[in-house]
């Protein structure tokens, strides 16, 4: 009987985070046997030393590309969170069926028509200028300021304080920069969407009922909020493992 595969996962943390946020949810799937990435977007987090106003969308493409590359890591389960849908789809148009499985936790997913695409476009028209506005005015024209803990469906008290400690601005370019799609972007690939329903993710609604009408997308709900990371690892981390399967 040949061994079973154990496919290693890259986790790809939203807009504000990093890498830390997926502590627990590596944990407990490098206890199961799998290798886990968790890099940390450049500019952000442990690599904030890095911000700058050349880092754009285009770089955490780059970065989450240059780490599956570089780490061998074919076959893999690349999942990434709310803005990372955006990252996602960047390597998906590059990487194709090199990546095993794409999954979307309650993340921004580019419409398969796209060729041009930029995460300001996943706002309607008066959240992108409040987004704008922000960049602006609190931002210095450089950063998008983080939101509350409470904005991102978190509510246990110390899981908001380490919010609070730990988010971070994003360099106002990931929110402007765009990328282009070559390859259809997760087009066609296979993939999951992981919608939040305890509580649902606002600023998703729309994303939801495109992802529960269109065939071509395996559809999965988890009952956490929008941090499903920092909210329930036990339960994202068991839904994974059996997407990975």
């Amino acid at each position: 009987m040949r061994p079973e595969v154990k496919r290693p996962f890259v986790l790809v943390h939203g807009a504000w985070h990093g890498g830390w946020c997926w502590a627990e949810v590596a944990a407990r799937l490098q206890a199961a046997g799998h290798r886990v990435f968790a890099p940390t977007l450049t500019g952000l987090a442990d690599r904030a030393h890095l911000f700058g106003a050349q880092v754009g969308l285009p770089t955490h493409v780059e970065d989450v590309t240059r780490l599956i590359e570089w780490e061998r890591l074919d076959g893999c389960v690349l999942v990434g969170h709310s803005y990372a849908g955006n990252v996602v789809s960047g390597v998906a148009d590059r990487l194709r069926e090199r990546v095993a499985h794409y999954v979307y936790l309650d993340a921004v997913a580019p419409p398969d028509d796209a060729v041009r695409w930029r995460w300001a476009d996943f706002n309607e028209v008066a959240d992108r200028q409040a987004r704008l506005l922000a960049i602006a005015d609190a931002g210095a024209g450089v950063a998008l300021p983080p939101p509350p803990p409470e904005a991102l469906g978190v509510s246990d008290p110390a899981q908001r304080q380490l919010l609070r400690e730990r988010l971070g601005p994003m360099p106002a370019g990931t929110y402007l920069h765009e990328i282009l799609f070559e390859h259809g972007g997760s087009a066609g690939l296979a993939r999951t969407y992981v919608e939040v329903t305890d509580p649902p993710y606002a600023p998703m609604r729309a994303t939801y009922a495109r992802m529960r009408a269109d065939a071509s997308w395996r559809h999965r709900t988890l009952a956490s909020g929008h941090d499903a990371m920092i909210i329930s690892p036990g339960l994202l981390a068991d839904l994974l493992l059996e997407l990975a399967g």
